[in-house]
């Protein structure tokens, strides 16, 4: 349910029929309930319109505008009895005097699709707020551009980080236990050295307990210590934890964590943090490629060693075709980058991380000439227009 506060001229034709009708039909096409409100529960909701059902309502809405000045209003139009002409001088009021707003204005299918957008945003800021990221050790040293500011991202979006020594981790898996869940279950079932499979998921309890010790939403490991300290790595871990929906990144790279969390809060999708590892721009083509993959985003798998070490245990998966959006922010949220593509296939090469997706996309040019780093995060579906959506969001609050 979407709450709006209209306002309108008891002088214009526009009836209480007409005004129905239109609300009603943007009801069906977004397939939920508009309830109309008075202006205390219009300012009590974290999302809600001001619906300007006709001309002449500017008198009106200065009588609330000191209220109104508050918060960015998203000023709904109806198209009809000069609806939009008022909404136009309301909206430039309001910029003039110290707030903000935008209108939403199209056919009933375009003002649906940006009240789903904007919705989606402010339910993932808000579901940001109050939650941890936890960083395990210190990132890689190979991460020489992937440095994150804690207090803007505290400040923009209400998200904490927490750093965990790596002796705490490592003093975890001595424990050499996890608990047991679907997860668990599954990759104990596959065709793969039993042992290593119990040191694979020995780790996965550790960064379980340290997400549960800290309140973590998710987490990044400073995986390759473990390698000469345990002998294993923390792919099958940081998969378990994603498909769980903890958010598990590799490496400590920590603008990519945020940026999965960012994605996920949006899309509450799976997610698959991954490097760009080839580009065909005459196939218009690209290769993505990871070793942590979340088995909820397969249609099938298998377990193979991590690609650099040869050792430990991870995921090789294979993805259905379909729509697909990648992903990445700064670390201090000065700017992102978000593209739509199809997964094309899911290939294999002994040269590449062990699960690989092959995307096709229209432009190479922020890859080749600007990128954010190396990581990126891919998940299924369209969802480019609801991430412009939260960061307008952001630069606004």
């Amino acid at each position: 349910m979407i709450d709006f506060y209209q306002i309108r001229s008891p002088l214009s034709q526009v009836t209480e029929q007409r005004m129905q009708q239109y609300i009603g039909g943007l009801q069906d096409s977004l397939g939920e309930e508009l309830r109309r409100v008075d202006l205390a529960q219009y300012f009590r909701d974290e999302f809600a319109l001001l619906y300007v059902a006709s001309g002449g309502s500017e008198g009106y809405f200065l009588e609330v505008f000191d209220r109104l000045k508050a918060r960015h209003c998203y000023i709904l139009t109806s198209g009809e009895s000069n609806s939009l002409a008022a909404s136009m001088e309301i909206l430039s009021y309001l910029r003039k005097h110290g707030g903000s707003g935008e209108i939403l204005h199209g056919d009933i299918e375009q003002v649906a699709h940006k009240i789903r957008d904007l919705r989606s945003a402010h339910r993932a800021l808000n579901a940001l707020r109050g939650k941890k990221l936890g960083c395990i050790g210190e990132p890689s040293d190979w991460l020489i551009a992937s440095d994150y500011s804690p207090e803007t991202v505290m400040e923009k979006l209400g998200l904490g980080f927490v750093s965990v020594p790596m002796e705490e981790l490592l003093e975890e898996i001595k424990l050499e236990r996890c608990e047991e869940n679907p997860y668990t279950a599954l990759f104990r079932q596959q065709a793969f050295d039993q042992g290593e499979i119990e040191k694979a998921l020995n780790v996965y309890g550790a960064f379980r307990r340290i997400v549960d010790r800290y309140d973590l939403c998710g987490v990044s490991v400073r995986c390759f210590d473990l390698l000469d300290t345990v002998h294993t790595t923390g792919c099958l871990g940081l998969s378990i934890l994603n498909s769980m929906g903890v958010y598990g990144g590799c490496e400590g790279d920590m603008p990519t964590l945020l940026s999965m969390a960012i994605l996920g809060s949006i899309t509450a999708e799976p997610l698959f943090m991954c490097n760009p590892s080839r580009f065909d721009t005459n196939a218009g083509c690209a290769t993505f490629a990871h070793c942590t993959v979340p088995t909820t985003m397969l249609k099938s798998f298998c377990l193979n060693t991590h690609f650099e070490s040869g050792i430990g245990v991870a995921v090789q998966g294979s993805f259905e075709e379909g729509d697909c959006t990648l992903f990445k922010c700064e670390g201090d949220l000065s700017r992102y980058f978000v593209q739509e593509g199809t997964v094309l296939e899911t290939p294999f090469s002994n040269m590449l991380c062990r699960t690989q997706i092959r995307v096709g996309l229209d432009n190479f040019s922020y890859f080749l000439t600007d990128p954010i780093n190396n990581h990126h995060v891919i998940c299924r579906g369209k969802h480019k227009t609801e991430v412009e959506s939260f960061f307008r969001l952001v630069k606004k609050s």
